[in-house]
C-alpha cells in the first residue's frame, strides 16, 4: 500500500513537473514572437524620409544635445527630461559627414582580443 502511495506521488509529480515545463515553452514562444512582431514594427515606423536624429551628445545624466535633419534643414537641439530646446541652424556644409570607420563590432572584437591575450600570458607566468 505505502509502495503505491509513493509511485502515484512520484506520478503526481512528474505531470505537474511536465505541465509546468509546457507552460514555460508556450510562454517563452510567445514572448519570442511578440518581440519580433513589435520589433519589425518599431522598424516599420522608423523609415521615415523627413525626420532623422544624425548624431547625439550625452551632456548630462538626462540632457542631451543632437543634430537632427527636417527636410533639408538641419538643426541643433537640446532635449532633457521635460523638454526639447531650439539651440541653433546649421548649413549641410558646417556638418562633418564622414562615417566613423571603426564600427563598434571592431572595437570590441579589438577589447576582446587584448583581454585574451593578457589572459594567456598570465597563463604562461604560471
Amino acid at each position: 500500500m505505502i509502495s503505491v502511495v509513493l509511485i502515484s506521488g512520484t506520478v503526481e509529480g512528474f505531470a505537474q513537473f511536465m505541465t509546468v515545463l509546457i507552460i514555460f515553452a508556450i510562454v517563452l514562444a510567445l514572448t519570442y514572437f511578440t518581440t519580433r512582431f513589435v520589433g519589425s514594427y518599431q522598424k516599420l515606423q522608423g523609415l521615415n524620409r523627413n525626420l532623422e536624429i544624425l548624431e547625439t551628445l550625452k551632456v548630462t545624466n538626462n540632457k542631451f544635445l543632437q543634430i537632427i535633419r527636417a527636410g533639408n534643414k538641419y538643426f541643433v537641439i537640446a532635449v532633457n527630461k521635460d523638454d526639447i530646446s531650439l539651440i541653433s541652424e546649421l548649413s549641410g556644409e558646417e556638418l562633418d559627414m564622414s562615417v566613423n570607420d571603426q564600427k563598434t563590432e571592431d572595437r570590441f572584437k579589438k577589447m576582446l582580443d587584448i583581454a585574451r591575450d593578457k589572459m594567456t600570458k598570465r597563463g604562461d607566468k604560471q
